[in-house]
């Protein structure tokens, strides 16, 4: 096997001293022009993560405005404070709905990323509002308390609390309650799949899939991929490490964390939704998103499960217009409209 082939497929390699190290897959080339495009500290620097505030005023300023959400009249947008966990201050959704035709409609309840410290209900909410056009369907976007100043379990509860009262408000609201996806991606996955395990373990609103795009899922920071020594994973690797820091303090990567915190410690993933997985071969969360996809399916829980190839971190919003990226989310509306129907 040449040294090319196996760079490829992210295998492990033994030096000629025998340590196995983890090589990084090649960039998919238009992904990589694209990369050159983008902010070049995006995924962090040899000195760590960006500081909260500055990753918090970057994903502010990519914060579309309302009147562009509505797509023409297309959708209709509002805002709701509801409930939220007991004694906790409320919880603001973001909901979009289609402006014609009648529901009920089927609800994408989304959990937005941000390495769990920066982000709001409308990071991501332009494609979102895509969503209500393309598939008839209603988008409810959540916006949870942020660590370090809201560590676990605050996060999580507050996507629960959202997720409970989208269930029982289902006939105001318009949406079908048996047709519930709960999505996310990076962070966002973390909590939509704790959210998942919740809904699961307290017997609360069903959800009918769960889809994690580029899912951060384990706090310990384990798997090949994790540990590939180029530049940007080394990078990344350190915004992981202060992304979990910020949530779980002085736990993080010790023994004791929860796994409505960090869904790969769950011992028990049979039950939960269907789940759609999709991650890119070049990045550092490759490992432990195969990894949770190989352990659901063997729980019984259905999986799709995509390893786009060249990909990178959150490549298919960063760089959309790569064929990679457009296939990806063809790909994932695909799914969509069959999990909705």
């Amino acid at each position: 096997m040449s040294h090319r082939e196996s760079s490829y497929r992210g295998e492990q390699l033994s030096t000629s001293v025998g340590k196995a190290v983890s090589i990084r897959a090649p960039y998919d080339p238009e992904l990589e022009v694209g990369l050159t495009h983008l902010p070049a500290d995006i995924f962090g620097t040899e000195d760590g993560p960006s500081s909260i505030e500055e990753s918090r005023a970057l994903m502010a300023s990519w914060r579309p405005s309302v009147e562009s959400l509505t797509r023409g009249g297309a959708v209709v947008v509002d805002e709701r404070q509801v409930p939220g966990p007991e004694g906790e201050p409320d919880v603001t959704l973001l909901i979009m709905s289609p402006a014609q035709g009648n529901g009920p409609w089927p609800v994408i309840y989304h959990v937005h990323g941000g390495a769990m410290v920066a982000g709001d209900r409308f990071y991501g909410a332009e494609s979102l509002a895509d969503l209500v056009v393309a598939l008839k369907v209603v988008v409810v976007s959540v916006e949870y308390r942020l660590a370090p100043e809201h560590q676990h379990p605050a996060p999580v509860e507050d996507c629960y609390a959202g997720l409970e009262w989208v269930a029982e408000n289902a006939g105001g609201l318009g949406i079908d309650s048996r047709r519930i996806v709960v999505m996310g991606g990076s962070a966002g996955s973390a909590l939509a799949a704790s959210t998942a395990l919740l809904a699961r373990d307290r017997r609360g609103p069903v959800i009918s899939h769960q889809i994690l795009g580029c899912p951060m899922l384990d706090d310990r920071l384990q798997g090949p991929s994790i540990h590939a020594p180029d530049l940007h994973s080394t990078n990344f690797r350190k915004m992981l490490q202060h992304s979990w820091a910020s949530l779980l303090g002085d736990a993080a990567g010790g023994p004791d964390v929860s796994p409505y915190a960090s869904p790969a410690r769950a011992e028990d993933l049979s039950g939960l939704p269907p789940a759609y997985i999709d991650v890119g071969s070049s990045e550092v969360l490759l490992s432990e998103a195969v990894e949770y996809a190989t352990r659901l399916s063997y729980a019984g829980v259905p999986v799709e499960l995509h390893v786009w190839p060249g990909a990178f971190h959150g490549f298919n919003s960063l760089v959309p217009h790569a064929a990679v990226s457009r296939t990806a989310n063809e790909t994932r509306l695909a799914y969509l409209s069959r999990a909705l129907l």
